[in-house]
């Protein structure tokens, strides 16, 4: 069965565009057949993996719509995953969206039809809870929440956790948390250790081994349209993806 992995967190720079981006080109280097879904009207998942918005004729904006065919729309990547890809109309899609029948729903039909030719799939949702979020959360199985070790963290936590229990009681009751990832994480900051621990006692059997370092790499990649392990990689940052994303086709959500 193929995996759909959301990867959330309604808190902004935690380093979830760039999770996945990196996991799916992880994924698709150890020869899964990967799909990375651009949930966000901002589009950095579209851009970090090398296509150009504006030249973009459709993206999921039109399939959340229903205007058009699946197949027009998703892109192949130079990094071997594919892309939907998101365009800068889909920022209006929530106010379009309101009204249309089973609204919470259109993610998971519009894919419906290409779901088998893959073994994974990512969606990267925008950082906050709208209909886009709702759409990526009904369509998936799994979350994958990328946590910055920093002040607030544990409290951003728990307001997700009642919405991903909030879309199971109402949703989708196939839903669960496959798991918490730390990002941008820097062992000198007592700060993020002292947090890191926290989830640990918190989360002891959702928080993933693999922790994604603060890399310099990691964080240049993206303005050259390419995922960390086409640009450097040997970096530190290219293999803890590797790594994680080897520790997550291990784990399945309990």
């Amino acid at each position: 069965m193929t995996r759909i992995i959301a990867i959330t967190n309604q808190k902004g720079g935690v380093g979830k565009t760039t999770t996945a981006i990196n996991l799916c080109a992880s994924f698709a280097s150890a020869g899964n057949r990967a799909l990375l879904i651009d949930m966000d009207p901002q589009g950095n998942a579209t851009i970090g993996s090398g296509l150009a918005m504006r030249d973009l004729e459709r993206g999921v904006y039109e399939l959340l719509l229903g205007d058009g065919d699946i197949n027009d729309a998703v892109q192949t990547t130079a990094s071997d995953y594919d892309i939907l890809p998101s365009r800068p109309a889909l920022s209006g899609a929530q106010v379009e969206m309101a009204q249309l029948a089973q609204r919470d729903f259109r993610l998971r039909n519009a894919i419906t039809p290409i779901t088998d030719r893959y073994d994974t799939i990512l969606i990267d949702c925008p950082p906050a809870l709208n209909i886009l979020t709702v759409n990526a959360l009904t369509a998936a199985r799994e979350v994958l929440i990328p946590v910055q070790c920093e002040y607030y963290a544990l409290e951003g936590l728990t307001s997700l956790m009642e919405t991903i229990a909030l879309i199971r009681r109402g949703l989708n009751p196939e839903l669960q948390v496959l798991g918490l990832v730390r990002t941008m994480f820097d062992s000198r900051n007592s700060l993020a250790n002292e947090v890191s621990e926290q989830l640990q006692e918190h989360f002891p059997n959702k928080l993933f081994r693999t922790v994604i370092p603060r890399n310099v790499r990691l964080a240049e990649a993206p303005s050259y349209g390419k995922p960390v392990l086409q640009y450097d990689r040997h970096c530190a940052g290219s293999q803890a993806y590797l790594v994680l994303a080897s520790e997550a086709l291990r784990r399945r959500a309990e």
